[in-house]
């Protein structure tokens, strides 16, 4: 949401993509255990983690995140913004303290459990994560089969979100066929894609021009207003400022919340 922008100009921008999570909400059922109304979608108390050399990446962290939130995560290079993206995606396990998912204490989780929530999560990965063997179309349409949704069904839902992102001519390819800024396109195609409840975003704009960040951003800002908690990792400062959305920052360990709205 731009700083600049009044109410009309707000609503034109967003509308479109407001439309299209309607349309992948109608179409797709939310898996997973339900939740109490108010309870935060994620939560840490007191958290630590560190590598094999004992060092702490993030030490003492407490922070609870709602349903339609939205929140820059920022910080210097190596302060830890991939690895709290990890942590939440329950690729890392904490070292002390309690991490919450859904309402769930991730330590007590079973490995099946671990994947039924991570079916509720869209993560885009810095290094993108693309199966080479599989198409763009396939590797867009692969969270859909996880999910049992026919081949029809999600072929027709990976064509109309690859159009949304500019790839609408490149179904057929493979990700080696593709510049660095396309599989970006992609990855970030393949975490909305079930319109999940949590989106994590580690640089979804880094190797993309102005015009094709300013796009993913109205999709995700219209997931965010559908109900979805948003966390879009970067280390573009004008981008951050650029909007008015609360700042996560990683400073010697540890978080800070700026410009807090409560994540809106």
């Amino acid at each position: 949401m731009s700083k600049e922008s009044g109410i009309n100009l707000h609503s034109l921008m967003f509308i479109d993509q407001i439309r299209y999570v309607t349309m992948i909400r109608n179409k797709l059922f939310m898996s997973g255990v339900s939740m109490r109304t108010n309870e935060p979608v994620i939560s840490l108390d007191k958290v630590m983690v560190h590598y094999g050399n004992g060092i702490p990446v993030l030490k003492n962290i407490s922070l609870d995140l709602n349903k339609k939130s939205f929140y820059f995560l920022t910080g210097a290079s190596g302060a830890g913004k991939s690895t709290l993206i990890r942590l939440l995606y329950m690729g890392l396990k904490p070292a002390s303290g309690n991490l919450k998912i859904f309402g769930e204490n991730v330590s007590e989780l079973t490995p099946n459990e671990i994947c039924d929530f991570r079916q509720r999560i869209g993560v885009v990965f810095q290094d993108y994560n693309l199966l080479n063997h599989l198409t763009i179309l396939e590797n867009v349409a692969l969270p859909l089969k996880v999910k049992g949704e026919t081949q029809r069904a999600r072929e027709h839902q990976a064509k109309e979100i690859l159009d949304w992102v500019g790839l609408g001519n490149c179904f057929n390819l493979y990700p080696e066929q593709l510049s660095g800024g396309q599989k970006q396109r992609v990855a970030i195609a393949r975490a909305v894609i079930t319109r999940p409840e949590i989106i994590l975003a580690d640089e979804p704009t880094g190797n993309v021009d102005e015009e094709i960040a300013n796009k993913l951003m109205r999709l995700f800002y219209g997931m965010h207003k559908m109900g979805t908690c948003v966390i879009v990792a970067t280390h573009y400062r004008q981008f951050v400022d650029k909007f008015s959305f609360s700042e996560i920052a990683i400073e010697n360990n540890k978080i800070h919340l700026k410009n807090n709205r409560d994540g809106e």
